[in-house]
């Protein structure tokens, strides 16, 4: 059976996405290659360092960047991030002045909230309702 082991996040900046994924929302950088104008850059989870990894990838495509302003126009999560307790996430981030479209909120199985990852994306980080 096929496993996810890369997935990305178009950035337009991707020295301000390492800083926000890395010191921010706390990922870990694992690769970081030259590519001529841009970088193999890829983060992963500090839980799991062999786990998928987060390519970091340039939106330079002519595509990309009108794809993320539609999705960002429409208040649409670029992708989705699963964190234990979405509420204490929301109260730490918020503190470090990480702007949240929505508060945490209860969506049946899940609380989610909604961020400005600084680098063209909204980003969902959503936690498992207890039992």
């Amino acid at each position: 059976m096929p496993k996810i082991n890369l997935t990305s996040v178009l950035v337009d900046d991707q020295e301000r996405a390492l800083s926000f994924y890395t010191d921010v929302l706390g990922f870990q950088k694992k690769n970081d290659v030259p590519t001529g104008e841009h970088r193999w850059l890829t983060v992963v989870s500090p839980d799991d360092p062999d786990g998928v990894e987060l390519l970091l990838e340039p939106d330079a495509h002519p595509a990309a960047r009108p794809f993320k302003e539609a999705l960002v126009a429409d208040g649409i999560p670029f992708t989705s991030f699963a964190v234990d307790d979405v509420h204490r996430v929301h109260e730490e981030l918020s503190s470090k002045g990480v702007q949240f479209l929505q508060p945490p909120t209860d969506m049946g199985p899940v609380t989610t909230v909604v961020l400005d990852d600084t680098c063209g994306n909204l980003i969902m980080l959503a936690s498992t309702q207890p039992d």
